[in-house]
């Protein structure tokens, strides 16, 4: 188990020792998060997920984007399903696998990943990692998508550059090849 403490922080930063009771049973709030337990203190335990992942955690992949639960850049896996990080608090997913960008993996990953370079996909890359985690999640709960499945599966995850056509084009990719690895 990992204990985060004042290493992670800033050179000159102090870690407020101040207990609020609100985590599990008062103590330690205790995640897993890509595939590794994890424990910090419970004042975070109604931190939104999105800043636990990236303050207290130092896991910056996943993106803050409009942090009101409607562009989805800040996409996390949790229990294998997309999910807004933003609008999840860090006690809501005790007991449940987060995984983030940084610890993605399995078979449609890659394929993914292949797809989006070759299709061209990103411009700004700032929504990319929502993105990516987005596309996983709909491949491994339906490895062979239709363009309609994959359209209203992705609605919910905007891109201001306007690649949609390509992410889609992406996904469709990345389902002929994903299985195969």
């Amino acid at each position: 188990m990992l204990a985060y403490g004042d290493s992670h922080l800033p050179h000159g930063s102090r870690r407020c020792t101040c207990r609020f009771g609100s985590g599990p049973e008062g103590g330690p709030v205790k995640l897993t998060v890509n595939g590794t337990d994890v424990e910090f203190d419970d004042r975070h335990a109604q931190t939104p997920l999105l800043w636990v992942l990236r303050d207290v955690l130092g896991l910056p992949g996943t993106k803050f984007g409009c942090g009101a639960g409607y562009c989805a850049a800040c996409t996390v896996l949790v229990d294998g399903k997309n999910a807004k990080s933003c609008q999840l608090t860090a006690q809501r997913v005790v007991d449940k696998e987060v995984v983030t960008v940084e610890g993605v993996s399995g078979p449609f990953i890659d394929a993914v990943r292949d797809a989006w370079y070759h299709e061209n996909v990103v411009q700004c890359g700032y929504c990319q990692t929502g993105q990516t985690l987005a596309a996983v999640a709909l491949l491994e709960s339906n490895p062979s998508p239709d363009d309609d499945m994959i359209g209203r599966w992705m609605n919910a995850n905007l891109c201001r550059c306007g690649a949609h056509q390509r992410i889609i084009a992406a996904i469709e990719d990345a389902s002929k090849i994903g299985g195969a690895r």
